[in-house]
């Protein structure tokens, strides 16, 4: 028994420490020697790569508060016309990528674009190219980002509004509240912890995000990041700027810690919990309602959807210069392998966690699920550094040949990567679905001979399959919709939809971006379907 434990302990210790490899190589690269681009960069772009990543993470953080909050609030106190049908289609903006929504946005509005199309179909020619406003430069980054993550505070605010006691409400009326000053007194700060929870995950995408700020050609830390790799060959000076980031996102969550002090967000009431009733609107409030929750669908998902699909139609010659079987097959090898992977892991290391209770295992499991608050970017960089100075000062000094090309430029390079940085969303929800799983089972099996093994394998993972399931269709969107770490560590022509989308609009040809872009939005799109029971469930 002392045996098998060891080795469960073990093989948990083992996971973690090689999950925290590349996150701790960005610290230790911080004091490497870089190149004369360094100093270059620093008297000249290095503070508009700061205020430029402050003012976007500003921006999009306020917009997606807004968004996301109103849209949450609307659904879960009211009854308005289709309201349980936005309840989860607010959802699918997920299934867009910022990077493809920045495609959609500059289709649509540039010169001679779908909006000159539509305008000239209906009123004749005419000068309407200086009418038509440009959604370009750093506006178009914001709105891109903003449309495609507000998702994250809709669903945990939604979350949030829904477990509020009716007691709350009845508070607010006796005190004289109108609806307006309830919301904002008692409602929004009794959900804070929920709505600072999606605002962190924004802000880390935010600042994370390459493709759509690439496209529209605004200098932030994450390009500056992949140019000083890319384009001048200085891997250094590429983890200097990650450290920089690395030190932007966590400030954002000690301020916020800060600011919350011993503040208390739950409601303690003699009576319990008592289920709220939805408000059914009527007249006027009753359209706007719909009318709000509809625009924001609209524009954050039937527009870049209808925009890639009216290319597609417009140019179908683009679905033939593609290898579609090509595509289909590669993305769903990435996810399969790295599904199999981060699942089976991450389900040895809970279970290592569960038997052994090590206090030090516990915080390392801790530290190492910290990878999703690092970009990809980042996390590819990090790992080739590593790869880079272990084969250089380990395997060959001790006389083996290169391991580089096992590593970078290869599949499985590339899985190792994403599970990095995909461990935590593996970890955390399996650990979600051990929790419903009494210690009393684990002790009652021991007693009836069962091994940790046989306990693990014949009860712990039947019990767990719902969780595996949503995991694994969790890892598959993320995959599926990853840029940074597929296009730098991606095999040689090896292309999945993100990689293609990416490199057709690099190249300025948009029409030829909508094919991979659209079957990736509806890719994702079932996986959003298929993980919304999990997503909105109401029990």
């Amino acid at each position: 028994m002392l045996k098998s434990l060891n080795i469960w302990v073990l093989s948990s210790l083992i996971i973690s420490i090689g999950v925290l490899i590349p996150i701790t190589t960005v610290f230790f690269s911080f004091f490497e020697e870089t190149s004369n681009y360094y100093q270059i960069l620093k008297d000249t772009f290095l503070l508009e790569y700061i205020f430029n990543s402050f003012t976007l993470l500003v921006s999009v953080l306020m917009l997606t508060f807004i968004i996301g909050t109103a849209c949450a609030y609307l659904v879960s106190f009211y009854k308005f016309p289709f309201s349980d049908f936005f309840k989860w289609a607010l959802i699918l903006s997920f299934a867009v990528p910022p990077y493809i929504y920045a495609y959609s946005l500059t289709a649509f509005f540039e010169n001679y674009g779908t909006a000159f199309t539509i305008l000239t179909n209906l009123f004749g020619e005419g000068e309407y190219n200086r009418n038509i406003p440009k959604f370009d430069g750093l506006l178009g980054a914001v709105l891109s980002l903003s449309f495609s993550l507000y998702a994250y505070v809709y669903i945990l605010s939604r979350a949030s509004f829904l477990y509020q006691s009716q007691n709350l409400i009845d508070l607010g009326r006796s005190l004289g509240f109108s609806k307006l000053k309830s919301l904002f007194s008692l409602i929004l700060p009794a959900a804070r912890p929920a709505i600072v929870a999606g605002l962190s995950l924004v802000a880390m995408e935010t600042l994370a995000e390459f493709g759509a700020v690439d496209f529209f050609s605004i200098n932030t830390l994450t390009t500056g990041i992949y140019n000083s790799w890319i384009t001048f060959d200085d891997l250094a000076f590429s983890n200097r700027l990650s450290f920089f980031l690395l030190i932007f996102i966590f400030a954002c969550f000690v301020i916020e810690n800060f600011s919350r002090k011993k503040a208390r967000y739950h409601f303690n009431s003699k009576g319990g919990f008592k289920q709220k009733e939805k408000i059914t609107l009527t007249g006027n409030k009753s359209f706007f309602a719909f009318i709000f929750c509809f625009l924001i669908f609209f524009l954050s998902f039937l527009f870049p959807l209808s925009q890639m699909l009216y290319w597609t139609i417009k140019f179908p010659e683009n679905l033939f210069d593609i290898d579609i079987v090509s595509l289909t097959l590669n993305t769903i090898y990435l996810v399969i392998l790295s599904s199999l992977v981060l699942i089976i892991f991450s389900l040895i290391s809970n279970y290592g966690n569960r038997v052994s209770k090590n206090k030090i295992l516990n915080f390392l499991s801790t530290l190492s699920i910290s990878g999703y608050a690092i970009p990809g970017v980042i996390l590819a960089v990090a790992f080739i550094t590593f790869i880079a100075w272990f084969d250089e000062n380990i395997v060959k000094s001790l006389g083996f040949l290169s391991i580089k090309k096992v590593f970078i430029g290869s599949v499985f390079g590339l899985v190792l990567v994403y599970f990095v940085r995909f461990y935590s969303l593996a970890f955390n929800g399996i650990k979600s679905g051990y929790e419903k799983i009494n210690i009393s089972v684990d002790e009652s099996s021991y007693l009836l001979g069962y091994s940790k093994q046989k306990t693990f394998l014949n009860i712990h993972v039947p019990f767990l399959r719902n969780s595996l399931l949503f995991v694994a269709i969790l890892i598959s969107l993320e995959i599926i919709r990853e840029l940074p770490i597929t296009l730098i560590l991606r095999p040689f022509n090896f292309e999945t939809f993100a990689t293609t989308a990416y490199i057709s609009a690099s190249e300025d040809l948009l029409e030829a971006a909508a094919v991979p872009s659209l079957f990736l939005i509806l890719i994702a799109t079932i996986f959003i379907m298929l993980t919304s029971k999990y997503i909105l469930r109401e029990k």
